[in-house]
């Protein structure tokens, strides 16, 4: 049986202002009716696979357990990477725990940020490449080119397999991204795909190459997982930070795929796309009949070849064209379609100057539900919350600040030192300056209210807490 690894990693800026280090692209509802994650999960409906394995960072585990939850895909099965190094160590990771209990399954390795419009093309891609894997090949999808792209590496295809038809081949070689001339010669070629990062191969046949390229890399990931980290949640399997840290920085292509004798290329035509940028999204989303992709409340008039997406406020648009425009609750993107990529320079700056909007939105998501910063003051907050049936805050006081809470629907159990009380609809209550205290909700709907917070001091670091539910400390 196929198990699914898919990695959600990585903090996607070049979507900027959309996706953002505190929720990046793989999180957000770009292209389709669920979160990119949550549709790499469902296009694998209709294989035979176990649930899937997902890999993340510590700051997302939350995101990702919410998001597996509402697809009814949440099972004991994200792992955590305590710091970033690359791809080899994180499917090293994977495989480890895959065969901890004496299994050995194929993995299906898979980005969660990508889009894949022609969902049977994929699925037989994998069901090509399964007898390959199952007998220990490498197997790594190549994406047929529809054009000379400069902004991938190439798999150049070598002798056709006995027994794979036309479409099974030995990698030749893998090859960096290209410059405009020969990105047109290898398409031209006929023999080169698009370099995917997507791969099938047993999880015993990875590990073995892996140990046979780069022990270091191996060892070090034994040493974080052998005794996973206990978790409050138990949602999470927790690795070693001590030992993973010390572990080198390295890809999959380099670190196994360029080395191996046993690499195979299967090519994939499925409408493939890394939406890596607004102009990409703006490819692969439906268009009005003046190829205007377009997302929220928005008037246009004379307006050709955009992209516009906005939250909450409308956007009119009079007479421009081939624009990329942008509206979140706290950042505006305006940037022509043709050099997206200098999005970064807008991220860089934010991060030189310590700029919030480059790491989280205004309105961020937690463990027991979600905030939006409607007000932030030098000494005074406006909070809207929204906290989850059966969600909690942790026990907690503040040595700076008080809080008054507003309830605007549903039913609220507040804890204020020795006291325990209900509030609801139009009701208040106010939280003092070193008061122990704690909000949950104990019903079935959504609990929503406004929280002002005034003080001298507002920082989360203000937060003591005493005792949590969820991990966070």
């Amino acid at each position: 049986m196929i198990l699914p690894v898919i990695m959600a990693g990585g903090a996607g800026s070049r979507l900027w202002p959309m996706s953002r280090e505190l929720y990046p692209k793989q999180f957000l509802r770009l292209y389709g009716k669920l979160s990119m994650l949550q549709e790499t999960v469902s296009r694998l409906g209709g294989l035979d696979i176990r649930e899937p394995l997902v890999l993340c960072n510590e700051e997302h585990r939350f995101l990702v357990a919410e998001q597996l939850r509402q697809i009814n895909q949440l099972s004991h099965n994200i792992i955590l990477e305590p710091i970033g190094r690359n791809t080899a160590p994180a499917i090293a990771l994977a495989a480890l725990s895959a065969i901890a209990n004496g299994d050995d399954p194929i993995l299906l390795v898979l980005a969660a940020d990508h889009v894949i419009d022609d969902t049977p093309a994929f699925h037989q891609a994998i069901t090509q490449a399964l007898p390959f894997a199952s007998s220990g090949k490498l197997v790594t999808f190549g994406i047929v080119p529809t054009g000379p792209e400069t902004g991938y590496g190439y798999i150049q295809r070598g002798e056709t397999l006995n027994g794979g038809g036309e479409n099974v081949y030995k990698v030749h070689r893998f090859v960096e991204k290209p410059d405009a001339p020969t990105a047109l010669g290898y398409v031209s070629s006929g023999e080169y795909y698009w370099n995917s990062g997507m791969f099938m191969f047993l999880a015993s046949e990875y590990l073995s190459e892996l140990g046979k390229f780069r022990p270091d890399i191996l060892s070090a990931c034994e040493k974080a997982i052998e005794t996973p980290e206990p978790d409050v949640a138990q949602d999470f399997i927790r690795v070693k930070k001590a030992a993973f840290i010390i572990c080198p920085d390295e890809s999959v292509d380099y670190a196994v795929m360029e080395k191996t004798a046993e690499a195979i290329v299967v090519p994939l035509d499925a409408g493939w796309n890394d939406v890596g940028s607004w102009s990409a999204l703006w490819e692969v989303n439906d268009k009005d009949t003046n190829h205007n992709a377009l997302t929220g409340d928005i008037f246009l008039h004379n307006t050709t070849n955009c992209y516009i997406n906005t939250d909450e406020k409308l956007v009119a648009a009079v007479g421009v064209d081939n624009l990329v425009i942008v509206n979140t609750k706290d950042a505006v993107l305006v940037i022509d379609k043709s050099q997206v990529q200098d999005v970064k320079k807008v991220v860089e700056y934010l991060k030189k100057n310590t700029r919030s909007e480059f790491r989280r939105h205004r309105e961020s998501y937690r463990p027991w539900g979600r905030c939006d910063v409607v007000v932030n003051e030098e000494r005074f907050n406006v909070n809207r919350i929204t906290v989850k049936p059966g969600g909690m805050f942790s026990l907690q006081m503040h040595h700076h600040r008080a809080e008054h809470w507003v309830v605007l629907s549903g039913t609220a159990k507040v804890t204020l030192d020795d006291t325990t009380y209900l509030i609801t609809e139009n009701q208040s209550t106010f939280i003092p300056i070193g008061s122990v205290h704690m909000l949950e909700n104990p019903g079935k709907i959504p609990l929503e209210l406004l929280e002002v917070q005034s003080g001298s001091y507002l920082g989360e670091d203000d937060i003591i807490r005493i005792k949590d539910h969820y991990g966070l400390f």
